[in-house]
């Protein structure tokens, strides 16, 4: 599967100066949700990520997401692996699991998102699930930025990586492209503005 190809022919892979969640800035921006409007390259996407999850000796029984952005990819996956899904969202900015959704006690939960960067979010809805008694039991996303190493991916974890090293983190591909943060962006030093067009923006 050429991941890229697909984010190129959905229009999702977008050139500028946008600032990402994480806080860098970069020249590239992934734009998951224009990939997963067609349903159809949406599941094709979850079921091609749910066999390699499957490969795994990984349990789940449930699929979360943290709102917004992964709600799409994690109900996905969850179809594709048979599993429940919920999700979790930030209530005073806060990440928490609430709509009546209830976890039992050691429930195996796998944290999907549509893309990771520094895994921060992902990591906000794992101790959401954590502090009701949930067990994570890995992490998943359509696409990797390249600071987290993807399971059996030889690649290092680098420090800027805020996954758990000890959970395996599943996913279709890598996109690396070079972040920058606010004091050294070469598009700032341009006088350009850096975007959001992401979730927590527009």
């Amino acid at each position: 599967m050429n991941l890229e190809k697909i984010y190129k022919d959905s229009g999702a892979l977008l050139e500028g100066h946008f600032l990402l969640s994480s806080g860098k800035h970069s020249k590239y921006y992934l734009q998951s949700a224009k990939v997963l409007e067609d349903p159809k390259r949406a599941e094709l996407l979850a079921v091609t990520l749910a066999k390699k999850i499957l490969e795994s000796d990984v349990e789940i029984d449930t699929v979360c997401s943290p709102a917004l952005g992964g709600i799409l990819a994690g109900y996905e996956l969850s179809r594709a692996l048979g599993t429940r899904f919920i999700f979790a969202e930030r209530v005073a900015g806060t990440m928490c699991v609430r709509r009546g959704f209830e976890i039992k006690k050691d429930e195996k939960i796998l944290i999907c998102e549509d893309i990771i960067t520094t895994g921060g979010s992902a990591l906000e809805a794992a101790e959401a699930i954590k502090d009701l008694g949930g067990k994570v039991v890995g992490f998943a996303a359509i696409a990797n930025r390249g600071f987290c190493n993807i399971y059996n991916d030889s690649k290092d974890m680098k420090k800027e990586c805020k996954l758990p090293k000890g959970l395996p983190f599943f996913a279709l591909g890598n996109f690396e492209f070079t972040m920058y943060d606010k004091d050294n962006c070469p598009m700032c030093k341009t006088g350009t503005k850096a975007l959001k067009p992401g979730s927590r923006g527009n």
